[in-house]
């Protein structure tokens, strides 16, 4: 009944979008009104909207004529032209919701009409990438329509610095990675003075490859870290132990589906022996699971993780002696990201090379939580629908379906299954002869670097027969027999040859340099493009060559010849290359477009759809099919036995195949299983932040409020106030006799925490004293040593002094207490043995923590303030930090750039932890930070009186 009514009256998908299609019409009917402005004409509509929306204009008034205006200038700047399904795709983005649009539809295009009608609100619109390449890429390209408008477009990428963020952050138009925006957020949350903040808020965001950013990668959180000591020897000593148990596998069982490995109770007692034998555990311990060597047997858990888990040209590769992580939705090396708790330096030790030492959280927030700081998020991709619950239930975004600019012609063929992962690549490699002497271009998906080098070898081996073609046949058509009969030479020969090797390129994290040229030129007629995974490449397959790709390299070898490129000879060379390309493209399109083979299934049916959607694209013909095998690690790990031993019931012989719409289904279950889990880890990723992000929006808040303030001392006194009554409420609770106060107690505290000798004895034998006097008497006293240490040290500086320590303090305590919460976040789960919620325990544990925090900030700062004596030098070098975002598929902590100084003013002594202004002697205001110090020092003013205290 339901399919029935969706065939007439639509689904509530095709409803919404038929809605945004009358709206392109009234777009459409504004085109010529547009055409006929000037290109200044065209420019000054920037600001008519602009004064519009300042006299209290909304900015659904004004989409149909913005969408215009853009449209028109992609025509003038790009000579594209939105379709209206691009416009469509923008409307649904301006609403917060997300685009799903197939592959070759323009998506970076869709954007464009959204991300100018946002940006005239003046409150900067950010675009999210998934790499660096594609940010840049995108901000030049994209950025000449924006610029054509009179609108600014920045770009942050790694490696820039302070003033570089802050001037891109400013524009009204900025790209950029996840990481990059995620980290800033951090970083601006850990600097000592607003100025060197770079990002000015969250208005409105698009993500490009949303599945890829806000469902992938959310899975783990970014974390900014600091370095602790070096422990190399014992990462080395472990990993030695480690490899000789796992020579017996009755030492450990590993769990494939929850990627997880455990020492079995023979493992246990084996390393327990050998670390006794070699004293390797605490002082006064005699077991491994004594308290005192707990550190050690979370380093052989890690150790044996790396050498049983973690596979080399899998999930890491070694480069210039460093373990580079792979990412494994793309298939890039994740420069600078590095696994944490240890996890990292176990891979080290595993292959020998330098070890780095561990490093301690910072600061941490989920992708999840820092995307829902926007005011408006939405996001485009090709392949979100399989993910449209978790869409709405974490980022309240609806998934809307685009229709294709023009019908697909695409064939997908049922999947085929082998029995063994050998039989499986003969079949793939007789295929891949075949399409690429038929000129078919060949796109062969695989999922590691190590299966796609495989894959490569076997090609580069494999013998196959070559059948004459088209034009050879011709020149015996009619007389095939006999001229086999005469023993016609040039026919055997033609007919008969046997050719060994079949070219093709290889792209995985090894070529990630030359992805761009690789990716333009997988639709050249027989050409066979070996790939670990597709998403996010950002350049499309274009039958017959990409044009764009191949003038860029051209003029790249001219430059390398000397030779000086003029646009006459690339206006030649253009028209050479695009002749080319039109003859190519027809060959490639006789032989039936690009060929996607997959040579086995993901995890995600996502990523599959990803694979697949190459092809197809703008209407062009194409193919697709995936080959499996019962060793594939999906079919393995959920299904493997069973579907061997049909196969072996059903007699199938080697080198055979079974193939059924029924099993593509079953293949599906078996992926829904796993999105469902990775769903389960995301979503109790969420729960548990989300009981932390509260407390986070609330340091945050309160440190900004420290950074704006000229005047603290009102808090302080607070502070130090309220410690008084902690402390009187501890040693003398009420209604307690004066017999059991603990004057020796009270009186210790008093002298460490607020530097005051008192005759508190005397007080406490006093006839009828109470507690409220004496918190009175120890009132007065603390405020007449506070007055006098200000008086010592001055007003201005006490009060410079005061926010300093606030903000250092505060930032100590959050460390501490992000390491707290990492180590009950480790432990809560065993409270479910008990029958009680871990949640809700976890809930009041970061709750009672939390207040144990603010407990401490305020006798800290009150200990310091009234107890530390102050010497105005300039601070020793700090060591670096660093950036980490954690492995989507592994669960594991990645640390990103690290190299980064965080913050960067703490350590190089710039102005942004300079002494306070009002602290200086007179004269000394304007001294520029990398003039010599007026104090005679010699020294830069930034390393001296411009310092930190």
């Amino acid at each position: 009944m339901l399919g029935f009514a969706k065939k007439f009256i639509g689904s509530s998908n095709d409803r919404k979008v038929k809605g945004f299609m009358a709206q392109v019409q009234k777009i459409n009917a504004l085109e010529d009104k547009f055409a006929a402005l000037s290109d200044g004409e065209l420019r000054m509509m920037t600001d008519a909207f602009r004064d519009r929306l300042a006299k209290g204009e909304s900015l659904d008034k004004l989409l149909n004529e913005a969408f215009a205006v853009v449209r028109e200038a992609s025509k003038r700047v790009l000579g594209q032209r939105q379709y209206d399904v691009q416009l469509t795709g923008g409307m649904i983005l301006h609403e917060g919701g997300i685009a799903e649009m197939r592959t070759g539809e323009g998506k970076t295009l869709v954007a464009v009409a959204p991300v100018y009608l946002n940006a005239l609100a003046g409150k900067g619109v950010h675009v999210i990438t998934v790499n660096d390449y594609l940010a840049k890429r995108d901000a030049e390209w994209m950025g000449r329509v924006y610029r054509f408008l009179g609108m600014e477009v920045g770009v942050i990428v790694n490696g820039l610095s302070g003033g570089q963020r802050q001037a891109a952050y400013a524009a009204d138009i900025t790209y950029g990675t996840n990481n990059e925006f995620g980290f800033d957020y951090l970083r601006d949350n850990l600097v000592y003075d607003r100025r060197e903040m770079v990002q000015r808020g969250h208005h409105f965001v698009i993500v490009d490859e949303v599945d890829s950013i806000l469902i992938d990668e959310a899975r783990t959180p970014l974390i900014i870290s600091g370095p602790t000591e070096d422990r190399s020897d014992l990462y080395v000593t472990l990993d030695g132990i480690i490899k000789e148990l796992i020579q017996d596998p009755a030492n450990f069982e590993v769990d494939e589906k929850q990627r997880q490995v455990l020492l079995t109770e023979e493992g246990s007692e084996a390393i327990e022996a050998i670390l006794e034998e070699r004293g390797l555990f605490a002082e006064d311990t005699t077991g491994l699971y004594d308290a005192a060597n707990i550190s050690l047997v979370h380093h052989a858990n890690q150790a044996l993780r790396a050498n049983t888990l973690y596979q080399r040209d899998k999930d890491y590769i070694i480069r210039s002696d460093e373990v580079m992580l792979i990412d494994e939705f793309t298939g890039r090396m994740m420069q600078g990201r590095r696994l944490s708790e240890g996890l990292h330096q176990a891979l080290e030790a595993k292959e020998g090379v330098k070890i780095q030492p561990e490093n301690q959280t910072l600061a941490s927030v989920t992708i999840q939580n820092y995307f829902r700081l926007y005011s408006k998020l939405s996001g485009m991709t090709g392949t979100a629908a399989t993910e449209a619950q978790e869409f709405l239930d974490i980022y309240k975004m609806d998934v809307m379906e685009i229709p294709t600019n023009r019908p697909i012609k695409r064939i997908d063929y049922d999947d085929e299954v082998y029995r063994t992962s050998r039989e499986k690549n003969e079949a793939i490699a007789k295929l891949i002869a075949e399409r690429h002497l038929a000129g078919q271009p060949i796109l062969v998906g695989t999922v590691s670097i190590e299966k796609s080098e495989t894959l490569s070898k076997l090609l580069q081996t494999y013998e196959y027969k070559v059948e004459v073609d088209r034009t050879l046949k011709s020149e015996f058509k009619g007389r095939e027999k006999e001229a086999q009969k005469a023993g016609d030479a040039a026919y055997d020969i033609r007919y008969e040859t046997r050719l060994k090797g079949i070219p093709h390129s290889v792209l995985n994290a090894r070529q990630h340099e030359q992805e761009a040229f690789i990716v333009a030129e997988a639709g050249l007629p027989g050409a066979v493009t070996i790939a670990t995974n597709m998403a996010g490449r950002g350049t499309d397959i274009q039958l017959g060559g990409n044009l764009e790709m191949r003038l860029q390299r051209w003029r790249q070898d001219q430059r390398n010849m000397g030779v000086e490129v003029t646009p006459e000879s690339e206006a030649a060379q253009e028209a050479q290359f695009k002749t080319e390309i039109a003859e190519q493209r027809a060959i490639a399109l006789e032989a039936g477009g690009l060929f996607v083979l997959g040579t086995e299934r993901h995890e995600s049916r996502r990523i599959d759809n990803q694979l697949r959607g190459r092809t197809g694209r703008q209407g062009d013909p194409g193919t697709s099919k995936f080959y499996l095998s019962c060793e594939d690690d999906l079919l393995r790990i959920f299904a493997g036995d069973r579907l061997d031993s049909i196969m072996k019931t059903f007699g199938v012989a080697e080198g055979e195949a079974i193939t059924h719409p029924w099993l593509n289904k079953a293949i599906e279950q078996a992926q829904k299983k796993v999105e469902q889990r990775n769903y389960d880890i995301r979503k109790n990723l969420l729960k548990y932040d989300d009981v932390v992000n509260d407390q986070r929006k609330a340091v945050f808040e309160q440190r900004q409020e420290f950074m704006d303030a000229t005047d603290m001392s009102e808090l302080v006194g607070e502070f130090r106030h309220d410690v008084i009554n902690d402390l009187v409420e501890r040693y003398m609770p009420p209604k307690a006799y004066a017999e059991q106060w603990d004057i020796d107690g009270l009186d210790e505290k008093v002298r460490s925490t607020l530097g005051l000798e008192l005759p508190l004895k005397e007080w406490a034998a006093e006839e009828g004293v109470s507690n409220e006097e004496f918190e009175e008497r120890l009132l007065a006293a603390s405020d007449a040593r506070a007055e006098e240490r200000l008086k010592l040290i001055g007003d201005d500086r006490m009060r410079g002094l005061e926010k300093q320590f606030l903000m250092q303090m505060i930032d100590m305590q959050w460390r501490e207490h992000l390491v707290h919460l990492d180590h009950l976040r480790g432990v809560i789960g065993l409270r479910g043995y008990g029958q009680r919620d871990p949640l809700n325990e976890y809930k009041t544990e970061a709750f009672a923590l939390f207040e144990s925090l603010l407990y401490d900030l305020r006798h800290n700062v009150t200990r310091w303030l009234m107890t530390v004596e102050f010497r105005f030098e300039p601070p020793p070098q700090m060591p670096e930090f660093e950036e980490i975002h954690l492995n989507p598929g592994t669960g594991e902590n990645e640390m990103a750039n690290p190299n980064a100084q965080l913050p960067e003013g703490r350590l190089d002594g710039d102005d942004r932890s300079r002494m306070p202004v009002e602290m200086l002697p007179e004269g000394w205001q304007r001294t520029g930070r990398n003039s010599l110090c007026p104090c005679g020092s010699g020294r830069k003013f930034k390393h001296c009186h411009g310092a930190l205290v």
